[in-house]
């Protein structure tokens, strides 16, 4: 039969999507990539927030519609079917199979006895786990996600990751080197390494961090040109990865760290291990030591009991700090998380109001931080052109992909998708640079 998938949320739920494409693959069944023409349609869920919880039920709804074609099946998996799968199965009954995240080691078993029960068929299968080998890559030729450890125990008051996924759990060091230098052996040269908690990588298996180290031996595969990690929270970053970070070139010089908030009170309240003193000092240090450095972070407006005052110390340190790249947010109240039962909720429209102020402001800051490249060559990686076919649509060593920018290059040149090369950056269109060769 033929299947089709749609992934909603983090990368983190992505790779889970690609390890379930596997076992689909390697059970004979065809994946294709239009709806139209699946049999099956299989939705991973993201249960974060509000608005995806909104965007998976919206999504299933509009899957549903392939049953008046070919579509027999509609299965749905992932975090939002963890959190609400009784509810869900009340309110949707357009979906014939929900599979929770927590019985994810048993999920081809409850594949096949589905089908042996719709289809009547037999048990032939040759695989039956979601394996981070076998998985199938849905990112395109150049970049792949490595995922080094699942789950959460920093236990943030605002935040449902915990109750969905479990504690933190690291990856054996050798486990990710293996599968790493498989997708090397395939022809990935990005390496995306993500977790909840990156920097905290290793301490519930061998007591300490180990981020460093596995960089350090992810550095040695050979076929590998750019490594990256994300979500490094700002408590957890040792000078021993600076210094890592700084001493390789493979590595690129980006670093993610979610602060959420500057305002102690509100840190506070958030149950965050880190402090604003802390943080500014941080962003001091890693401007020191790598000049060169791109700092992202993500922040929170709107939380509970954040007064007047704890934006506007939010906003002067936006503004002091002017990070390259920033995501903001609005509170969302979780059931079941500690913020929820929070007194002083925000009013939805001062959440709004505090949003777009902010934004507004980093739009300035990244505008004026880009123009520090005009004039200078960077290395990007070509990985598409632009619809009228005017330019070469690439990414630097400061562009995650899904999350900032790109490099649009005007270029005569033939066939340079899917190469690393240099151009010369001439100007700046809000979150993008374009370049020349």
């Amino acid at each position: 039969m033929k299947v089709g998938f749609v992934s909603l949320g983090c990368s983190k739920n992505l790779v889970d999507t690609e390890m379930a494409i596997g076992l689909f693959k390697s059970n004979n069944y065809e994946i294709v990539n239009n709806p139209k023409e699946a049999e099956i349609i299989v939705i991973n869920t993201c249960g974060f927030i509000e608005s995806a919880k909104q965007e998976a039920i919206n999504t299933i709804l509009e899957m549903a519609e392939y049953k008046k074609g070919k579509c027999k099946y509609l299965i749905a998996m992932g975090c939002m079917v963890q959190r609400y799968k009784d509810d869900l199965q009340k309110a949707l009954p357009e979906v014939d199979l929900w599979i929770k995240y927590d019985s994810y080691d048993t999920f081809w078993n409850q594949i096949e006895n589905f089908m042996e029960e719709k289809e009547h068929t037999e048990n032939t299968s040759k695989n039956n786990e979601m394996n981070f080998l076998d998985r199938v890559i849905s990112t395109g030729k150049n970049y792949a996600y490595l995922r080094i450890a699942e789950g959460c125990s920093n236990k943030c008051t605002y935040c449902a990751i915990p109750y969905i996924r479990g504690p933190f759990v690291s990856r054996k060091i050798e486990d990710i080197l293996k599968e790493a230098q498989k997708l090397a052996n395939e022809g990935y040269s990005e390496l995306i390494l993500i977790a909840q908690d990156t920097t905290k990588y290793g301490i519930d298996i061998y007591g300490e961090p180990k981020l460093a180290e596995l960089l350090n031996k992810l550095c040695e595969i050979d076929k590998i040109k750019w490594i990256r990690f994300l979500y490094a929270y700002p408590e957890t970053i040792t000078d021993e990865l600076i210094k890592v970070v700084k001493e390789n070139d493979k590595i690129c010089k980006y670093f993610d760290i979610p602060i959420q908030h500057i305002s102690n009170s509100v840190l506070k309240r958030m149950n965050r291990k880190s402090n604003g003193e802390s943080i500014r000092k941080l962003i001091q240090k890693l401007r020191k030591e790598i000049p060169e450095v791109v700092i992202r972070t993500t922040v929170m407006v709107g939380f509970p009991g954040e007064t007047k005052e704890d934006f506007e110390e939010l906003y002067e340190f936006i503004k002091w700090a002017k990070f390259d790249k920033m995501g903001a947010f609005t509170y969302s109240k979780e059931d079941g998380t500690p913020a929820e039962k929070l007194k002083e909720q925000v009013h939805h429209n001062t959440k709004k109001s505090r949003y777009n102020k902010i934004m507004e402001l980093q739009q300035e800051i990244s505008r004026e931080n880009l123009k520090r490249f005009i004039g200078k060559e960077l290395e990007v990686l070509v990985e598409a052109m632009t619809f009228d076919g005017k330019y070469y649509v690439a990414r630097s060593y400061m562009d995650v992909p899904d999350i900032d920018g790109f490099v649009y290059i005007k270029a005569d040149e033939k066939s340079l998708i899917n190469k690393y090369v240099k151009c010369k950056i001439v100007d700046v269109k809000d979150y993008d640079l374009i370049g020349i060769m």
